[in-house]
């Protein structure tokens, strides 16, 4: 393995530029080397990649193998900079996201169907009216308010709930469940725990709906005899958390980045028409799900750089999101950007299923809460504002809102 430039022994991420801007130490990375050379703190060698060419080409490769239970390579979700495992992980069933072809395209293709642009633009009237009810109830409290608890992660947990068919009323289960399994510094012991105990309720869950079925995603595909119950409850595992996790923080941290740039924010609340072009541009910008795990099947060639069977590869988004030989001026939020082309729902053949879900509940959310509130504004300074550093999705923990007036 070369050594021309210093080998990192641990994907920098620390915050330090403020927090919506990428680690200083993972900017310079990718401006000395975007495919470079890592050595894991367990000692075994691999490779980082942080140009948004070199990310592109890599997430559309599938000679690099998203599976757990070949080679060196950590579990989805697992803290950067820990050691990895030395043994591979043995394939959840129903977990596609882990999976490659043929495996990944038989259990993908049973949910395609459910998530067509079409499908999702029938839901549009739907979706807002959760907002607006989410919005009726936050309008009622006297604030200063948690934005995460009272808007944010309400709005994406009922719409996720109805469309799969879980009783919202259970949502305290499955979010502190989630909550806990995402959190970086916990033992294995603990996270395990909380994916027992998700797996546990969403695997009684998928039996019932094989019983009885219903007309929500759950109950279409317990209607499919070749999917076996463990399959269904890793299916339901990874939609339930990834739909609602990761929208939640986008609408947290996404709220918070447009209160503290006013400028951006007085446009937007002008011209609601830029919406739809806002929504890609944070979604670029904040790259809450930044960190992916790849291993190479054979010798690959990847900017430059030989990339030798078995090694394990990690993946940045959040870098190639602030690339500047793809996005002028990438550290700027700006809403009049043409941010498509950004890697935030990933590319190739794990790009996200749900990203026109998600683009919906964000158009829908952010529009309704600058509207409904145009006097919103932070209630402790931006420095107090808990950021998501100890969590594999970032975002903030709570965003304490005050407002002095309302309207419909």
């Amino acid at each position: 393995m070369s050594r021309t430039v210093p080998v990192p022994q641990a994907l920098p991420t620390e915050r330090d530029a403020g927090p919506f801007a990428p680690p200083r130490g993972i900017s310079r990375m990718r401006e000395a080397r975007p495919v470079s050379p890592m050595v894991f703190p367990d000692g075994h060698e691999g490779w980082i990649v942080t140009g948004y060419d070199a990310v592109r080409r890599l997430m559309a490769d599938t000679r690099f193998s998203s599976r757990q239970d070949i080679g060196i390579i950590h579990v989805p979700y697992e803290t950067p900079g820990m050691p990895a495992p030395t043994e591979p992980s043995p394939q959840v069933p129903g977990l596609f996201i882990a999976m490659d072809p043929p495996d990944h395209t038989r259990l993908r293709r049973k949910l395609t169907g459910a998530f067509t642009v079409k499908r999702m633009k029938q839901l549009e009237e739907h979706i807002s009216d959760i907002v607006e009810r989410q919005l009726d109830e936050l309008a009622r409290l006297a604030p200063p308010v948690d934005l995460v608890k009272e808007f944010a992660l309400p709005v994406p947990s009922l719409v996720i709930c109805a469309l799969l068919g879980v009783p919202y009323a259970d949502r305290e289960t499955f979010q502190v469940n989630s909550a806990k399994f995402l959190e970086k510094d916990v033992s294995l012991d603990e996270k395990m725990a909380a994916y027992t105990g998700l797996t546990t309720y969403l695997s009684e869950l998928v039996t019932r709906k094989r019983a009885t079925p219903g007309e929500d995603i759950l109950s279409d595909l317990a209607r499919h005899d070749d999917l076996t119950i463990e399959e269904l409850t890793g299916m339901a595992f990874l939609l339930l958390l990834a739909g609602h996790e990761t929208t939640a923080n986008m609408l947290a941290l996404g709220t918070f980045a447009l209160l503290e740039h006013p400028e951006q924010l007085a446009k937007l609340r002008t011209d609601p028409d830029l919406m739809p072009g806002a929504v890609e541009e944070l979604l670029r910008f904040l790259s809450i799900a930044d960190i992916f795990y790849r291993y190479a099947t054979e010798d690959i060639e990847l900017g430059g750089e030989t990339i030798s069977q078995g090694s394990t590869v990690v993946v940045s988004l959040l870098a190639a999101n602030h690339d500047p030989q793809r996005f002028d001026d990438p550290d700027t939020l700006d809403i009049h950007r043409t941010a498509r082309g950004h890697l935030s729902f990933g590319h190739g053949i794990h790009q996200c299923l749900g990203q026109q879900l998600a683009r919906i509940e964000m158009r829908a959310g952010f529009e309704g809460l600058l509207r409904r509130f145009p006097t919103l504004e932070l209630a402790i300074p931006a420095a107090e504002v808990k950021l998501k550093t100890d969590m594999n999705i970032y975002g903030v923990h709570e965003l304490p809102v005050t407002w002095t007036e309302t309207t419909r």
